[in-house]
C-alpha cells in the first residue's frame, strides 16, 4: 500500500505544480511573483491581470485538486487514503512547485478542489460560509486560513477519519504557514482589503497614507498603470 500512495502523492504534487496564473503572466510578459503581492495565485492574478485571468487561474487551480483526488481514487480505488493523499499532495505542488524554485501560490484554490472532490454538498456549504465571512471581514486571506482548519474537522465528522483527517491536518499547517505574512499586515493594517476589486484607487491611497509596505502599493501602482494601458 506504501508504494501506491507514493504513486497519489506524486501524481498530486506533479499537477499542483502546473501553476495557472504563473503560465499566464509569462505568456503577457512578467513573472507574476515581481509583481502586486509576490504570490503566484489566483488572487495575485486578480490584482496584476484583472478579474478574468484570476478566475481562470482559481478555476483551474480547483480543477487540478479535483482532478488529483478522483484520478488517484480511479487508479488505486482499493487504497484507503488515496484520494486524500493525492489532493493534499496537489495544495503541496501548488505552494513549492519544483519548476517554479518551490516559490507558488498559497493553496486556497486547491484546498477548495480537495473539498469539492470529497463532497459537492460540503464545497457549496464552506463556500457559502466563507463567502459571508470574508464579506464582513474585508480580508481575502481569512478564507484560507479559516477553510483549511474547518475542513479536517468536517471530514473527520463525517467520516470518523482520524487519519485522514490528520493527513488533512499536514496542508492546513503549510497553509497557515503561508499565511503568516497577511496576518502580520492585518495587523499593522496594510494587508489588502478585498473590496480592492471594486475600489483600486482608494485601496492604493490607502495603503500609502500607511507608509509601512511601500515597495507593495509601487507594484500596485504600477500594474495598474500597465493594466491601464
Amino acid at each position: 500500500m506504501a508504494r501506491k500512495l507514493f504513486l497519489c502523492a506524486l501524481i498530486g504534487y506533479l499537477i499542483g505544480g502546473i501553476n495557472p496564473a504563473y503560465v499566464l503572466a509569462k505568456i503577457k510578459g512578467f513573472d507574476i511573483r515581481k509583481h502586486g503581492s509576490g504570490n503566484a495565485g489566483a488572487s495575485n492574478a486578480v490584482i496584476t491581470m484583472g478579474k478574468k485571468f484570476g478566475l481562470i487561474s482559481a478555476l483551474f487551480d480547483i480543477f487540478k485538486a479535483y482532478a488529483s483526488f478522483k484520478l488517484a481514487v480511479y487508479l488505486f480505488a482499493e487504497t484507503t487514503f488515496a484520494g486524500i493523499v493525492a489532493g493534499v499532495s496537489c495544495i503541496f505542488g501548488h505552494i513549492f512547485p519544483p519548476l517554479m524554485r518551490f516559490r507558488g501560490g498559497k493553496g486556497l484554490a486547491c484546498l477548495g478542489g480537495v473539498v469539492l472532490a470529497f463532497n459537492p454538498l460540503v464545497f457549496l456549504l464552506l463556500l457559502a460560509a466563507e463567502l459571508i465571512l470574508v464579506l464582513i471581514i474585508d480580508y481575502i486571506c481569512v478564507v484560507p486560513i479559516t477553510a483549511s482548519i474547518a475542513f479536517p474537522i468536517i471530514y473527520n465528522v463525517m467520516e470518523k477519519d482520524r487519519i485522514g483527517a490528520l493527513i488533512l491536518g499536514l496542508a492546513t499547517v503549510v497553509i497557515l504557514f503561508k499565511h503568516v505574512e497577511n496576518l502580520k499586515r492585518i495587523r499593522n493594517g496594510t494587508e489588502i482589503h478585498l473590496s480592492f476589486l471594486w475600489r483600486r484607487k482608494k485601496e492604493i491611497e490607502r495603503l500609502r497614507e500607511k507608509n509601512v509596505y511601500d515597495e507593495l502599493v509601487d507594484r500596485l501602482e504600477k500594474d495598474r498603470e500597465q493594466t491601464e494601458d
